[in-house]
């Protein structure tokens, strides 16, 4: 129980130090940061780390995201608590269970099996009954569940894949690290046409933003990095 307490305060912390000092505004945002267990993310050996401000190794050469980050990211969905979300690389679990508080419904895609099988035992375990985890190829999407209101990518990719943008409801947001395999710019994409995956001028159904530089794992797939 006292570790409890200590990892709440810590938890509280670093929502006040690290994310809410760096103008993340939304109070939903803040809220789910201060309410998901960090360090029941990370491996045991890590967990003294675990409210620290920066990204953790989880194993199989991939990392659980800084805090600021994740907050950053989830702010740019724009989520209000109905929209349905994808997110591309599941890790740990924790950026998913941040959607969790935020979104209606949230699938997420790991490539690693692992890291699926644990990050879904651990989901199920906090009572996050509104996350589904599968496991493939991150870069095509999951194209069974689509239409998406936000999809999330944690893991940096050449450029933003076209299967994704696909995926998007007219209004839907896509947030994804794009540039090299060591660092990236975080970009927003926003559809602001209909659907018409098929169309010569595909691109001009979306705004782009460049947000800010960052460092994410490549993402490997089709769409991605080669292995």
């Amino acid at each position: 129980m006292e570790d409890e307490e200590n990892y709440t305060r810590l938890r509280h912390r670093m929502v006040k130090n690290q994310i809410a000092n760096r103008q993340i505004k939304d109070q939903r945002v803040l809220q789910a940061m201060r309410e998901v267990p960090r360090h029941l993310f990370v491996d045991p050996e890590y967990r003294h780390l675990a409210y620290s401000d920066g990204p953790l190794p989880i194993g199989l050469n991939q990392t659980i995201s800084q805090p600021y980050i994740v907050a950053l990211m989830s702010e740019l969905l724009e989520l209000q608590g109905h929209e349905k979300v994808l997110e591309i690389g599941c890790g740990s679990g924790y950026q998913a269970a941040v959607l969790a508080h935020l979104a209606g419904e949230v699938h997420t895609i790991e490539r690693h099996p692992a890291l699926a099988r644990h990050a879904a035992r651990l989901l199920v375990d906090l009572g996050l009954a509104n996350v589904h985890v599968h496991m493939g190829d991150g870069s095509l999407g999951l194209p069974e569940h689509t239409p998406y209101d936000g999809i999330i990518v944690t893991a940096g990719a050449p450029n933003a894949p076209r299967p994704l943008l696909g995926q998007l409801n007219p209004g839907g947001r896509l947030v994804i690290p794009v540039g090299g395999r060591s660092g990236q710019f975080l970009e927003r994409w926003r559809r602001i046409a209909a659907q018409d995956d098929e169309s010569s001028d595909f691109f001009s159904q979306f705004n782009q933003e460049m947000i800010t530089p960052v460092a994410f794992v490549p993402l490997i797939g089709e769409h991605g990095w080669p292995e």
